[in-house]
């Protein structure tokens, strides 16, 4: 029970220095405004603490993965537009959330050693990739004044749409479920009489 009581005070007296040294930054440098392009940085600690406890707590807590995804990958999300002041990207930027469900679940399955809640950690972040350049498209070409984001969103729907026809049309041979779960054996020549 101490060293828990060990883990919890030292990360807190962590956070407690982090908010000193930015505090501390703030006075001194006054032009710069450190608390309002750094404030998303809790969020993404948060995030981190679960990650900290899913390690701390072994496999039987690896759900944790989960909501310290959501809650960094969104951390993440509101720096950068935080820095770019171009808050309008929450129009599609929620399926940045699908995105970041699909990585909690990928890592939670990594960290079991589950492949498939792997595949579905994966099959989760490909739909949110998806949705994401969709509606991105559709709001930044239709709403947008230009700019790099106009190139940006084409190509990926080109791209997405390429990885479409490859993938389904047959192009690429096929791997089926099953070559991946078991390992591949050469087949062995009878003997010669």
């Amino acid at each position: 029970m101490s060293t828990k009581r060990n883990t919890g005070s030292i990360i807190g007296g962590a956070i407690l220095i982090v908010f000193g040294i930015l505090a501390l930054l703030g006075q001194l440098f006054r032009h710069f405004d450190f608390w309002g392009i750094f404030w998303p940085f809790i969020l993404i600690g948060i995030g981190v603490m679960f990650f900290i406890g899913m390690f701390l707590g072994g496999k039987s807590v690896a759900g944790l993965a989960i909501p310290g995804a959501i809650i960094s990958v969104i951390g993440l999300q509101m720096f950068l537009q935080n820095l770019t002041g171009y808050w309008e990207t929450w129009s599609y930027g929620w399926t940045v959330i699908l995105f970041s469900v699909g990585l909690g679940i990928f890592i939670m399955g990594a960290y079991n050693g589950n492949t498939q809640t792997r595949a579905s950690g994966l099959k989760v972040m490909k739909i949110g990739a998806i949705l994401f350049v969709i509606f991105g498209a559709f709001f930044e070409l239709i709403f947008s004044a230009g700019g790099v984001r106009q190139l940006f969103f084409p190509a990926a729907l080109i791209l997405l749409g390429l990885y479409l026809v490859v993938t389904r049309s047959g192009l690429l041979p096929r791997r089926n479920k099953e070559s991946f779960d078991q390992p591949q054996i050469p087949p062995q020549n009878p003997p010669q009489q």
